[in-house]
């Protein structure tokens, strides 16, 4: 393995840790945004998203 491999391989690895890193966080933030939001508030969500994506929801 030449030194241009070994800094390729080190630096794929490096992104995919902060990749698993953002992802972890991004579905924690999901996760607890939705937990402590009123109910309200997760149904107009959810209710935007339906029509957004044109299906019906009532």
């Amino acid at each position: 393995m030449n030194q241009q491999t070994a800094t390729l391989s080190h630096a794929t690895s490096s992104s995919r840790v902060g990749i698993a890193a953002l992802v972890f966080v991004m579905g924690a933030f999901l996760v607890f945004g939705t937990g402590f939001a009123s109910p309200q508030a997760l149904h107009d969500a959810a209710h935007d998203a339906r029509h957004a994506m044109s299906f019906p929801c009532h």
